[in-house]
């Protein structure tokens, strides 16, 4: 992307804060892109971000505007699995987001192996992604430079498409024509305030289900207000697939958010401590 493109913000899942939504737009008109909030990005019905028609259309009209570059989310929460089969793709464009954002991304991929950029919404927390954090996202957005994340590894590396994200929503996407084939790929797993247990059950129904038999890799992000023994939890289920294991990424929910990009080639080496993920050219 360039200074003057087009990026519509959309609230898919949860409702947005006006205040957060404006210092998102005020960060990425700095970077010389137009921001445009779309009609309903401040509505709020319970918890989701407005009805589930409103949100869709904000979402289908910004997928269908041929002036629009990217599709930046500005918050997770939950809603996009009740309005993700009515989705209507047009020509691919990145869809920036996390945590919920998960379940659009893999859609996406599955509909033309769009590519996606996990990353900060634009209901911006400076608190919580400081300027290390937007240099992250606007690399993703604007350059063509691997984006570098450094983590805790032990030996190994390995290649593969990057795929995943939060760990939630994956397990939710199971049985669903939207679960992404996995063989071959470096899997990204990151979660926030989900009990020990739960992390623990949710990996065994991965294990159960098959779908990680082909992975090359594991990349784990933050898994934040997870509760005690989380680490040792991923370690116990995730080293019996005898792949390289990277973990302590600053990505996730955590402070100190870095972007990545889903669906495009990446690196996971452990021993050096760093996963490379490459900006694709739809970007």
């Amino acid at each position: 992307m360039e200074p003057g493109d087009v990026v519509r913000l959309v609230s898919p899942s949860g409702p947005a804060a006006a205040d957060r939504v404006a210092r998102g737009v005020e960060l990425l008109e700095s970077w010389g892109l137009r921001a445009e909030p779309a009609p309903h990005v401040l509505d709020r019905v319970g918890y989701f971000g407005g009805t589930d028609d409103a949100r869709l259309d904000d979402l289908n009209a910004a997928l269908a505007d041929p002036r629009v570059r990217a599709v930046v989310c500005t918050r997770g929460g939950y809603g996009v699995q009740r309005i993700v089969d009515r989705v209507r793709w047009g020509a691919p464009k990145p869809i920036v987001g996390f945590s919920d954002i998960t379940a659009l991304q893999l859609a996406a991929w599955r509909h033309g192996r769009w590519p996606a950029i996990h990353g900060p919404g634009a209901a911006w927390l400076d608190a919580r992604t400081p300027q290390s954090s937007a240099e992250s996202l606007r690399r993703a957005l604007m350059t063509a430079d691997p984006l570098r994340v450094r983590g805790l590894g032990a030996s190994g590396a390995a290649r593969g498409v990057l795929l995943g994200g939060n760990l939630a929503m994956l397990v939710s996407t199971l049985g669903t024509s939207d679960m992404p084939d996995l063989s071959g790929s470096i899997l990204l797993l990151e979660d926030v305030g989900e009990a020990t247990y739960r992390i623990d059950r949710m990996l065994t129904h991965l294990l159960r289900s098959g779908v990680l038999a082909g992975v090359r890799g594991i990349a784990l992000g933050q898994f934040t207000d997870c509760g005690d023994g989380v680490d040792e939890v991923l370690a116990e289920r995730l080293g019996g697939l005898g792949v390289p294991i990277l973990a302590g990424l600053p990505i996730g929910h955590g402070e100190g958010q870095e972007t990545v990009v889903l669906g495009a080639p990446a690196l996971l080496d452990a021993a050096a401590g760093v996963l490379v993920s490459r900006v694709s050219t739809v970007v």
